[in-house]
C-alpha cells in the first residue's frame, strides 16, 4: 500500500485522495474496516416462508452477475466512496442511508453541487426481489446493473462521465486488490463497477422482522393492535385492498400503479418514458419492508408520516383516468370506478400503522457488513 501523495509504503493502509466532505452516515465508521475474510453476502439465510416459488421466482439476479462475497465487498466500498462524484462530496450512500432503510430522509436528495433531485430516494431493501427487474420510480433503467450507473452520470446527483468514473476509480490504490479479488484481475471498467454495485445492493435483503418471526406461528407474537392491522391489510376486516399492490410475504409489488395522488399528473412518471397517456401518473411501487424507516413517502416525498399515508388511502385518493383498479369502487358498488373510500376508524388506522411497523428489520440497517467501510479520516483498511 502507498500514501498516494508521497508514494511512501504504508502496509495495510490505503488512503482516499480526498477526505470526506460530509459526515459519514455510520457513527461507528472509525472502527469499521474490511475483514480478513470477506463477509458473507452470497448466501442468504431466509426463513421457509420466503423460500416459496412465488418469492424466489421474483429474484432479478442475472445469470452473468451472481452475488459473490468478493464482488459485493467491492460494491460496498464503491457504494460508500465519495470519489464517485465530481467533487468528492457525494456517494451512493449519501442518498441511500442504512439508518433510513437505505433511503434518504430528505424529501429530495442534494447533489454534488447543491442541486436537488426531482424525486424522493427509493429505499433499497430487498431490491433483489423486484420481479419487474426495472428500476427507478419510472422504471427507466432496464436492470439494476443499468440503474447503479445512472446517478453517477446524472448532472445533478454525482456529475461524472463513465470515462471519468473509471479514471478516478483506477487512480485509487486500494481498488486494485478489490477488483482482483472480485474479477480475477485489477482491470477497472464501467461494467465491473456496475456489476459490483448491483451485487452489493442485491445482498441487502430483509428477513428478520417481527412479521417474519410470527409467520411460522400464525402471528401469535403480534399485539392485538398489530393483529387487527394485519386483518385490515389483508382485507379480512374492512374493504382495504393493500395486498393487491403489496402482495406476498416479501411485500414487493409486481405492477406499476397510479395511486391517485393528483390529477392531472404533475409528474408523468412512467408516461414520460413510454410516451403513452395511459401510463401517466404510474410509478414503481416500493417494498413495504422497512417502510417505517423510509420517510418521507411517495415518489415526491409529500407525506412525512405513515399516518398521513394511511389517511391518504383512507380518504384522499383522487380520481384519475389511469387510477389502478384496486383503488376504485368495484362494479356493483355505489359510484363504481370512483376512488375507493376505506372509512377506517381512528383505532383501525392506528392498527394498520402498527402492522406496517412489524415489517421493520433493523438487523439489515445495523449489520456491520452493510456499513461504511471508510474510517472517519477517509482511510480504507484492507487486511
Amino acid at each position: 500500500a502507498y500514501d498516494v501523495d508521497n508514494s511512501v509504503a504504508l502496509p495495510g493502509v490505503f488512503f482516499r485522495l480526498a477526505p470526506a466532505a460530509e459526515p459519514l452516515a455510520n457513527t461507528a465508521a472509525d472502527a469499521t474496516i474490511l475483514p480478513p475474510t470477506p463477509d458473507n453476502f452470497s448466501v442468504l439465510d431466509l426463513p421457509p416462508h420466503l423460500l416459496v416459488p412465488i418469492i424466489t421466482g421474483q429474484n432479478n439476479t442475472p445469470g452473468n452477475n451472481p452475488v459473490t462475497d468478493a464482488g459485493a465487498t467491492l460494491g460496498r466500498v464503491l457504494f460508500y466512496d465519495k470519489r464517485l462524484s465530481a467533487n468528492n462530496t457525494v456517494a451512493c450512500a449519501s442518498c441511500h442511508q442504512p439508518a433510513h432503510g437505505f433511503s434518504d430522509p430528505r424529501q429530495f436528495s442534494v447533489g454534488f453541487a447543491g442541486g436537488l433531485t426531482d424525486r424522493n430516494s427509493m429505499g433499497l431493501t430487498s431490491a433483489k426481489f423486484y420481479p419487474r427487474r426495472s428500476f427507478f420510480w419510472d422504471e427507466r433503467a432496464a436492470t439494476l446493473e443499468d440503474q447503479v450507473l445512472m446517478p453517477i452520470q446524472n448532472s445533478v446527483e454525482m456529475g461524472l462521465t463513465l470515462d471519468q468514473l473509471v479514471a478516478k476509480v483506477s487512480a485509487e490504490p486500494y481498488y486494485a486488490e478489490l477488483f482482483t479479488a472480485a474479477f480475477g484481475n485489477a482491470t477497472v471498467n464501467s461494467t465491473r463497477i456496475s456489476r459490483a454495485l448491483a451485487q452489493f445492493v442485491r445482498s441487502i435483503v430483509s428477513s428478520k422482522t417481527k412479521y417474519d418471526e410470527g409467520a411460522p406461528q400464525a402471528f401469535a407474537n403480534f399485539t392485538a393492535q398489530e393483529a387487527l392491522g394485519r386483518q385490515i391489510f389483508t382485507g379480512q376486516v374492512g374493504n382495504a385492498t393493500c395486498l393487491a399492490c403489496h402482495g406476498t410475504d416479501n411485500f414487493v409489488p409486481g405492477n406499476l400503479n397510479n395511486n391517485g395522488l393528483e390529477n392531472p399528473s404533475v409528474d408523468r412518471g412512467v408516461g414520460a418514458i413510454t410516451g403513452l397517456a395511459t401510463d401517466d401518473g404510474k410509478f414503481k411501487t416500493s417494498s413495504l419492508r422497512n417502510i417505517e424507516l423510509t420517510a418521507p413517502y411517495m415518489h415526491d416525498g409529500r407525506f412525512a408520516t405513515l399516518e398521513q399515508v394511511v389517511e391518504f388511502y383512507n380518504s384522499g385518493v383522487v380520481a384519475h383516468p389511469n387510477l389502478s383498479p384496486p383503488l376504485r369502487n368495484p362494479p356493483g358498488a355505489p359510484n363504481p370506478g370512483q376512488p375507493r373510500r376505506l372509512n377506517l376508524t381512528t383505532p383501525q388506522k392506528a392498527a394498520l400503522v402498527a402492522f406496517l411497523k412489524t415489517l421493520t428489520d433493523t438487523s439489515v440497517t445495523t449489520d456491520p457488513k452493510f456499513a461504511d467501510p471508510f474510517r472517519a479520516t477517509g482511510e480504507l483498511v484492507l487486511p
